[in-house]
């Protein structure tokens, strides 16, 4: 049964006042999973209004009962989570079990936020004045403009939506238009909690949606993650209007394999480093580097899982790896491997789509590896799909060196069982995640998300890094009267405990 696709504005759902947009079963693209009109302009301006218009009663809100709102929604969202993690399978095409993972991981999210009213919310600093104190408070930022990603459709949003509520702030969210179901499913948990109207807007459209949220004077922040193209646009764009902008772009992650390394371990997680979610995630393994001294078998083992791996519908559970989300990602996937081929690399495995069978009617590409002896496009470009590019190095330095060979700086991964090694590793690869012994993808609600290098723009996302966006500070200089109002009392406004002239 195809879904109908809202907007939610100042409250209430309805529909959009531009074209026809549908999302579709990237594993049969001839089935309709949600439909309806896109957003507008106007329908933006509405939203931006209505959050506008939320924003004085939630900042008074209390924020224990701002969170008790974010806990009511992950229940709902756990409550559901079989159902909308079946629905995530259909519309973006990860396998039924990630999907539900996902859900999970977002009522995971909304959970921790809920709790931000128990932590410590500001800071108290000593004064060189007697009678004085100094704190250090925090303020939301306004609206906040909203821009999530297909890959995960219910988590990524949980991860910039639950924070920014939190604290006070007020949204307008634009998901992508070809995975507007989990979002729809996102916002209706948290109305069906108890937040007021206007708090969280919902608008689904096309790219010239996203241009009046970024363009819109009355938004007062930017949080973003896609493409990096996109992201240093909306970053342009923000810098131009002097908004604050928070980018999750780009990466070309590498996993390091030393001589060293627990064999079989190591091929485990890079194949779900690189394969889980058909490789569209930010964090997932495109590159690997092999010392010589594992190389060889590395690779021939490494080949033979990939060739094993069950691809398919990701509704049934014997599948491993589902479609890629619409056939231009596909078109693209598959060019960028031909590309690397007229370069001189090798295709180890797969290399293209299917020419025939049930996987030639989705969007499905084959699990991918090939062999670089040299430089070609596919060791710095992200091609956002199941493919891996392998070289060689003769020791962990040179390694290290070709896992820095990226304007890209998200994460990457070591395996090894030499702390030296991985003392180095932290050291001189240049990411915001670093992972030793484990994947390379995967993130926690707790503690900071975000790259380095081109990687991002702006604060790190989750944990208590997510505040630096979300809020700004102010430092207020604490003094009260002198009892009974005796200024002689006071000290006099030229001692050595006064501020500095012009500071």
């Amino acid at each position: 049964m195809t879904a109908s696709i809202a907007h939610l504005v100042a409250g209430h759902w309805r529909d959009g006042h531009g074209e026809q947009v549908r999302s579709v079963n990237p594993t049969r693209p001839s089935e309709v999973v949600a439909e309806g009109n896109s957003a507008t302009g106007s329908d933006v301006d509405d939203a931006v209004a209505a959050a506008a218009e939320a924003l004085k009663g939630w900042v008074a809100t209390p924020i224990h009962a701002r969170g008790a709102v974010l806990a009511a929604a992950a229940a709902i969202v756990d409550l559901h989570a079989e159902q909308w993690g079946l629905e995530l399978a259909l519309e973006e095409g990860k396998t039924r079990l990630e999907g539900v993972g996902e859900v999970r991981r977002a009522a995971q999210i909304l959970r921790y936020y809920a709790a931000e009213g128990d932590r410590p919310s500001g800071e108290i600093f000593a004064s060189p004045r007697a009678g004085e104190q100094i704190l250090v408070t925090r303020k939301p930022v306004g609206v906040i403009g909203v821009i999530t990603p297909f890959n995960f459709p219910i988590a990524i949003p949980a991860w910039k939506v639950a924070p920014a509520l939190v604290y006070g702030n007020t949204v307008v969210w634009k998901p992508a238009s070809s995975v507007p179901l989990l979002a729809i499913r996102l916002a209706q948990a948290l109305t069906q909690a108890g937040l007021p109207p206007g708090v969280l807007n919902l608008v689904v459209g096309d790219a010239a949606v996203g241009d009046a949220l970024v363009g819109h004077d009355g938004v007062a922040a930017i949080t973003f993650t896609g493409s990096t193209g996109v992201g240093r646009r909306i970053a342009a764009a923000a810098a131009a209007r002097g908004v604050p902008v928070q980018t999750e772009m780009g990466g070309k992650n590498a996993a390091v394999v030393l001589d060293d390394a627990d064999f079989d371990l190591a091929v485990e997680q890079v194949m779900l480093g690189a394969f889980r979610s058909t490789g569209q995630k930010c964090t997932a393994t495109s590159r690997l580097i092999l010392t010589d001294g594992i190389a060889d078998k590395f690779i021939a083992t490494l080949v033979q899982r990939a060739e094993a791996l069950v691809v398919g519908d990701p509704t049934d559970d014997r599948t491993q790896m589902g479609p890629v989300i619409a056939g231009s990602a596909q078109s693209s996937i598959i060019a960028g491997v031909d590309t690397a081929k007229a370069q001189g690399a090798s295709v180890l495995a797969g290399g293209g789509g299917y020419g025939d069978g049930p996987l030639s009617q989705g969007y499905f590409v084959a699990p991918t590896i090939v062999e670089l002896t040299g430089a070609a496009d596919i060791w710095a470009q992200e091609l956002f799909g199941p493919v891996l590019a392998v070289r060689r190095a003769r020791d962990a330095e040179a390694a290290f060196e070709l896992a820095n060979d990226s304007e890209f700086g998200l994460s990457a991964a070591v395996f090894t069982q030499d702390i030296t090694r991985v003392m180095q590793a932290m050291e001189c690869i240049d990411v915001g995640v670093l992972h030793v012994n484990s994947e390379s993808a995967g993130a926690d609600p707790h503690v900071p998300f975000g790259g380095a290098k081109k990687s991002g723009l702006g604060p790190k996302e989750q944990g208590a890094a997510a505040r630096e966006f979300f809020t700004h500070t102010t430092t207020v200089y604490l003094r009260g009267g002198a009892p009974g109002g005796d200024i002689g009392s006071r000290a006099p406004a030229g001692d050595i405990g006064s501020r500095a002239a012009g500071a």
